[in-house]
């Protein structure tokens, strides 16, 4: 793979932005914004085994514990420059009927906005599923934009397909950036660096067999998972680039009302399809043309995880932390394009006009920008 590194954009001679990360995981996003120059110097996370990743990876900043209880003014959390990340998203999830806003996970994203409101960072940038458009008949997306509106801040979502951004998988997510309206900066989402055919002066996608073709055997959290031989089965009848529903319908192993999602076998050629944190059930994500499923540091490779980047935890922890990640190289475009904004070297625009326009516009159409016109 161009396959193990990360691009990486020199600011040796820059101030490193400070960052604040919340619900950081591993520490995907963390790591994507450190390849451009930024640096966390705080973050927090409920999860053990994640934090523990990410203290092995990113550095010892990470606090484990429930972001409810914690005061954003505690004098032991530093100041920062930006406030990062993927406040949990299963409540807001296209693969299940989710409950969004109404869900217990769905309104974590009041402890994101506690942080913000208190720390007033620059700017800020939340990540979550392509499900939050729609969830709770879009009004959850609506009220979100609303509320961080009302912390004084420009806010502008999108919804990126991280391979249009060199990542070697298909996977869409809304980002979620609000700029300080003080600040004046007229912050644009960057364009895609990559499509299918490699046409428009874009490079081509990064393909799953490119990704994962040469994983050094001795690879950390490489380890080989053991599979059914109903499974086994099951995949011998599944093409490349298919999934359970090529399985032939009058064949005893095929089950009525079976989602398209499981048994999803890779395409060489293409860019895999999303990995997910969940493993049973046929979820985990599955190896052509090797009967078997991907191997973890595989599923890494697939979201852009350098081979250096060690997971800590057992073979389940490990899926989860991967699956839950932000690929780091996803986002660093968007991390280049938010730095002009830490030297003032930009022009300045009035976003409160801006900001009064949005909002005398129609919702809807707001959606309709976020979702690239669509």
């Amino acid at each position: 793979m161009q396959s193990n590194q990360l691009s990486f954009f020199n600011t040796s001679d820059s101030y490193k932005p400070k960052i604040l990360s919340l619900f950081s995981g591993c520490g995907g996003l963390d790591l994507g914004f450190h390849q451009v120059g930024y640096e966390t110097v705080w973050a927090n996370d409920f999860s053990h085994w994640a934090c523990e990743s990410f203290r092995k990876n990113i550095g010892d900043v990470i606090v484990e514990g429930d972001i409810e209880k914690i005061d954003p003014n505690d004098p032991s959390i530093p100041d920062c420059d930006i406030i990062l990340g993927g406040f949990p998203c299963q409540d807001f999830s296209m693969i299940w009927k989710q409950p969004g806003l109404d869900g217990e996970r769905g309104n974590l994203y009041k402890s994101f906005l506690r942080f913000v409101n208190a720390k007033k960072p620059k700017v800020f940038v939340a990540e979550n599923v392509k499900g939050l458009l729609t969830a709770n008949k879009k009004k959850a997306i609506q009220q979100i934009i609303t509320d961080f509106e009302s912390c004084g801040y420009y806010v502008q979502a999108k919804l990126y397909n991280f391979a249009e951004f060199g990542v070697p998988q298909f996977r869409e997510r809304v980002l979620i950036v609000g700029i300080r309206l003080d600040t004046g900066f007229d912050f644009n989402h960057p364009k895609p660096t990559h499509n299918e055919n490699g046409d428009d002066g874009l490079e081509p996608y990064v393909t799953a067999g490119q990704a994962i073709s040469d994983i050094p055997q001795n690879a950390t959290n490489n380890e080989l998972l053991r599979i059914s031989d109903k499974t086994r089965k099951m995949l011998s009848m599944i093409p490349e680039g298919g999934n359970f529903t090529d399985i032939p319908k009058d064949h005893p192993l095929y089950v009525k009302g079976m989602i398209s999602h499981v048994y999803r076998r890779m395409h060489r050629d293409e860019p895999s399809k999303t990995i997910i944190a969940a493993g049973g059930g046929g979820t985990w994500g599955y190896h052509y043309p090797e009967p078997r499923a991907f191997t973890n540091r595989e599923r890494a490779r697939l979201q852009s995880f350098p081979d250096d980047f060690e997971f800590v935890g057992s073979t389940t922890e490990v899926r989860r932390q991967i699956g839950n990640a932000v690929p780091p190289q996803g986002v660093i475009e968007l991390a280049k394009a938010i730095l002009p904004i830490f030297d003032g070297n930009y022009t300045k625009v009035d976003l409160n006009r801006k900001l009064e326009s949005e909002k005398a516009s129609l919702f809807q159409d707001r959606l309709n920008k976020i979702r690239g016109g669509k």
